[in-house]
């Protein structure tokens, strides 16, 4: 009954009839259900059942654990951090294990809330995405007389996946817009593209309207509602000053100031039962600080006063020098480095965190990545490159930190996080993916993905530590490789055939 639905269809939309404006749209829902009615006339035949359709199915497929952590996450941040009940976030701050994190979830009921909330969340924005991206590829598409590609249904919803939650539906429209028609279609259509669509989307989002794709909007539909709720838990809380709730993304605590050195980071870690490294350099001024004021203060053992009374008492007291504005910062960078509480390497990996919808969990990503391997739609070339670029750069940054004045003592803080932590915070794994995979944008040479790679992940790094104006630095890294995936391959071709000329002498000989 479909097949003879859509053969009508196509018979009332064909040229020369009155609804042939709606051709490239019913022309592309039956391609998307069934196999293109295509044959190979001449030599050569090639058999493969992988078409243009298939090839962006499996990239769906792939998203799908991200679509429906992206549902969940996005729920379970909202229903707690907008609940005004400051003992209900208190506890889901405290869960560090798997047991703890699913008897909070399905306690009294609550999973109903969450998956109610991240659908009514999540689930416009990709409707949005969808409809608008799916608008201007039918109007250029019925231009041009072609049919519609299914390119698209990949963009929209990794548009949709890299977004926060709190974006206004109105944005999502001139995003996905700007993208498809600048990044796709002005260069000819699916295939033809020199940028990634999605990223370029939220490249135009970013630098366009900044202040609603960075900063506190990690969490909820509503920002104001976000921030009354926090104002009113922190009222009622009166904890620790290191315990302010706050909505910030785990990633711009790595961001934090260049103030925040790491004798501080090690100083805070003693008081969590840390080993500090540093911790000759920490006495020599706790000892003159101590003598100073007539105090005891002993490492590891400080109130949360005391240990902000020593942080930011002046260096010629025997203080550590620490602005009072970036004690807080302080704090929630050692949380990060340590892994204490809700920042367990567990909570990172599956995804129990603020950020944007899909990018959160290393854990859904991995199940894609799995799945592209092995239908070989992504490149393991490229993602092996990115993790080894990225590990490689931040291991220099790591190493780096330590030369210096007092062992490094006062070198940014953010130079000494494990290497390891930024592949399971932010998007850097979301983006080596799928986004650096993209088999248009990026080089086509097996060799030029180790090059390609390998620079996207240094310049992540180099990104993330350096620049404090992006905190994530992915989607420019990538966009970056994207424009020298062209000079990359020419250079791959110029050694392919280099190579291919010794052979042949050697042969000869």
């Amino acid at each position: 009954m479909l097949r003879k639905i859509l053969d009508f269809k196509l018979r009332i939309t064909a040229e020369g009839k009155p609804l042939h404006f709606f051709r490239p749209l019913v022309s592309a829902i039956d391609t998307f259900l069934y196999e293109v009615p295509l044959r190979t006339e001449r030599a050569p035949h090639i058999r493969d059942a992988l078409d243009l359709k298939r090839w962006m199915v499996i990239v769906i497929f792939a998203l799908l654990p991200c679509t429906l952590m992206a549902i969940w996450n996005t729920g379970l941040q909202k229903v707690v951090y907008t609940s005004g009940d400051f003992t209900l976030l208190d506890s889901f701050l405290e869960v560090s294990t798997f047991s703890g994190y699913f008897s909070f979830c399905f306690s009294e009921g609550l999973w109903k809330s969450i998956v109610f909330q991240g659908l009514t969340t999540f689930i416009p924005v990709l409707i949005i995405s969808y409809a608008v991206g799916g608008f201007w590829e039918g109007v250029f598409a019925h231009f041009r007389r072609h049919e519609i590609s299914e390119g698209f249904l990949v963009t929209g919803i990794l548009f949709a996946l890299i977004l926060p939650p709190t974006i206004p539906y109105w944005m999502v429209a001139v995003g996905v817009s700007v993208g498809v028609i600048l990044a796709k279609e002005l260069f000819g259509g699916t295939g033809m593209n020199i940028l990634n669509p999605a990223l370029v989307c939220r490249c135009f989002l970013f630098f366009a309207y900044p202040a609603y794709m960075s900063g506190s909007i990690w969490v909820g539909s509503n920002p104001h509602v976000v921030k009354e709720s926090l104002v009113k838990m922190n009222q009622e809380a009166e904890k620790a000053p290191w315990d302010a709730f706050s909505q910030a993304s785990y990633l711009g605590r790595v961001n934090s100031t260049t103030d925040v050195s790491r004798i501080h980071i090690d100083t805070i870690g003693a008081q969590l039962g840390k080993t500090a490294s540093l911790a000759p350099v920490i006495q020599k001024y706790l000892k003159k600080f101590n003598t100073r004021f007539g105090l005891n203060y002993q490492l590891g053992n400080m109130t949360p006063r005391e240990l902000q009374n020593f942080l930011t008492a002046e260096k010629a007291d025997g203080g550590l020098g620490l602005a009072s504005d970036n004690f807080g910062s302080a704090i929630e960078f050692a949380q990060l480095k340590y892994g204490n509480g809700n920042f367990s390497n567990g909570n990172l990996f599956f995804g129990n965190m603020l950020g944007s919808m899909g990018e959160t969990s290393t854990f859904a990503v991995l199940l894609g990545a799995l799945l592209l391997i092995l239908t070989g739609v992504g490149s393991w070339r490229t993602m092996l490159s990115v993790i080894a670029g990225a590990l490689l750069t931040a291991l220099m940054f790591n190493f780096g930190s330590h030369i210096g004045l007092e062992q490094g003592a006062w070198n940014p803080a953010k130079f000494d996080l494990p290497a390891y932590k930024h592949l399971i915070v932010g998007s850097l794994a979301f983006g080596l993916v799928f986004m650096a995979t993209d088999p248009v944008s990026s080089p086509d040479l097996h060799f030029s993905h180790y090059i390609y790679g390998g620079l996207i992940g240094a310049l992540t790094i180099v990104i993330r530590d350096i620049n404090p104006a992006f905190p994530e630095g992915v989607m420019l890294a990538i966009l970056f490789g994207n424009v020298f995936g062209p000079l990359i391959d020419s250079y791959s071709i110029k050694r392919l055939r280099r190579a291919r000329r010794v052979r042949a002498e050697k042969a000869l000989q």
